[in-house]
């Protein structure tokens, strides 16, 4: 399970630039992962299969096929994972995902809680000689994913999402099903059988159109066959969590709200997401439907367990949103305080906090892109301007400036459909870059847009540095008067209160809260 979404023209905005070093010189996010690992959406905040079981009744058999043998080694996931022939592959990428996700997030409370949930649907598993290892990792974005040998992984956005061990439930015997049915592996030999033929037409049959044709025809069923994976563990995962006792309608629950944050945070993404033919995942509509129709199999909705209370004191406190290693996004701020540096976009834009940028978009379908790279205080930033980074460069548009009493240099360029404003500006050994991308026929506009962003650049305060702290998931009652808006209030950091609110709280717009009823809200 995973949510994704394509802003429109970011990628084709920024062509005209080369990627030259990384984020921030090293302060920001590792990059990310090849596309095999992504393929396949606790040492620290890792947590064992055995403490799970231990808490689910009625398990004794199940329990014992995770015992240690005669040697009495120690139960631990390594020794319990010796007999499974896919666990190499698992631990070799084991640390590729924790360097590309920002590592794991440690948090006892929430690992119990975890545990909790994976030990009850390994009780009822297919699959009983299995063994699991959940990792919790530190990124703010909505995904699971699983790696052969028994790797899974959750984000902790995706559990701030969720409303109760139902959800988090499907979520993950939907992953333990990709494991079972050994998906990983299947796709993986796919992929490289997909990657030769395209060298074969590439270098042997470029001329020949029927060649051609046949891998266009090979990555479609490439697509479909990944389709078909997402769909039987769709089916094989609520039947594991209709088994444990759990919602077994929380799997269609939880789609409906991932489909709802996928388009509250990408508001330019395409209209129709069935353009996107390639894409890996069903559309949304069609998992909902065939969700429910595997979870009528165990009742009406609403007879299994929720298990709502346990899972809010689990991610009460926990971190929402970005680090202070990759900076705060508040509402329309952005804010370092390691680098101790700040700056605004203009009302109507989105912040995205990425791994290798920060990216914003607006109206008119405008991007921002905002970097910083190291640069020697000898090298000049009109040198380094011209010096090949950027396509199709206006020589003639270099201009020297001061912005918030920092050396900077901005420049015209253009390149396809698009114009471009890139602006500079050195602080120490660090030059920080604003590029913004608009279409050729906004000309006269990416100047101005670009002044605006840029010229709100400006090093924070030792005060303001010291002030800034991380949100976290807060757990609140309803009290009598209260409603969606009033509680919403209370939020901080954050864009469209209300909106994120029900969104967080799977509320409807003309929702009424309950009496001592449990809602999350976003706070320091």
């Amino acid at each position: 399970m995973g949510v994704s979404g394509r802003r429109k023209g970011t990628k084709t905005d920024m062509a005209a630039f080369s990627s030259t070093g990384r984020r921030f010189s090293g302060a920001g996010r590792a990059s990310g992962v090849g596309a095999m690992l992504l393929g396949l959406s606790l040492l620290g905040a890792c947590t064992t299969i055995e403490n799970g079981l231990q808490e689910a009744a009625g398990v004794e058999a199940s329990k014992a096929a995770y015992l240690p043998g005669p040697t009495r080694e120690p139960v631990t996931f390594e020794n319990l994972q010796k007999a499974d022939p896919q666990s190499s592959i698992g631990r070799s990428q084991h640390p590729k995902i924790l360097q590309a996700y920002g590592g794991a997030y440690s948090d006892p409370k929430l690992e119990q809680t975890l545990a909790g949930i994976v030990g009850r649907l390994s009780a009822v598993t297919d699959d009983p000689n299995r063994v699991y290892r959940i990792t919790v990792l530190n990124s703010p974005n909505v995904n699971a994913f699983a790696l052969p040998g028994g790797y899974l992984y959750v984000t902790r956005g995706l559990l701030a999402l969720a409303n109760d061990s139902a959800e988090v439930a499907a979520v993950l015997a939907h992953e333990m099903a990709h494991v079972t049915a050994n998906h990983g592996i299947e796709r993986q030999k796919r992929e490289e059988a997909a990657e030769i033929a395209g060298r074969v037409v590439t270098e042997v049959l470029a001329s020949d159109s029927a060649g051609r044709a046949a891998l266009a025809r090979g990555r479609l069923n490439l697509a479909s066959f990944s389709r078909n994976q997402e769909l039987q563990a769709d089916a094989l995962g609520i039947r594991q969590t209709g088994r444990a006792g759990y919602d077994a309608f929380a799997a269609s629950r939880f789609l409906r709200a991932m489909d709802s944050y996928s388009h509250f945070r990408t508001a330019f993404q395409a209209d129709d997401p069935n353009l996107d033919f390639l894409a890996s995942h069903p559309a949304a509509p069609q998992r909902v439907e065939l969700a429910e129709r595997h979870a009528r199999e165990f009742g009406m909705n609403g007879t299994g367990l929720t298990d709502r209370d346990r899972y809010l004191n689990g991610i009460d406190g926990m971190l929402f949103g970005d680090s202070a290693v990759e900076g705060y996004v508040r509402n329309r701020s952005f804010y370092h305080p390691g680098l101790g540096i700040t700056f605004d976009v203009p009302a109507g834009f989105v912040i995205d906090n990425t791994a290798e940028a920060v990216l914003a978009t607006g109206p008119g379908d405008t991007a921002i892109r905002f970097d910083g790279v190291a640069l020697p205080r000898s090298s000049g930033l009109v040198d380094y301007i011209k010096s090949g980074w950027i396509g199709g460069l206006d020589v003639g548009s270099i201009r020297e400036l001061r912005i918030a009493g920092l050396d900077a240099v901005s420049a015209r360029a253009a390149g396809g459909e698009y114009v471009f404003d890139v602006t500079v500006i050195r602080v120490g050994d660090q030059v920080y870059r604003f590029l913004t991308a608009l279409p050729a026929a906004s000309d006269a506009s990416v100047g101005q847009i670009a002044g605006t962003v840029a010229n709100s650049f400006r090093r924070l305060s030792a005060e303001e540095q010291a002030s800034l702290k991380p949100l976290r998931i807060r757990i609140v009652a309803a009290s009598s008067g209260d409603t969606a808006q009033s509680i919403s209030n209370r939020m901080i950091g954050v864009d469209r209160k209300l909106e994120m609110f029900q969104l967080l709280n799977d509320l409807k717009p003309a929702s009424t809260l309950k009496v001592g009823g449990r809602y999350k809200i976003i706070a320091e």
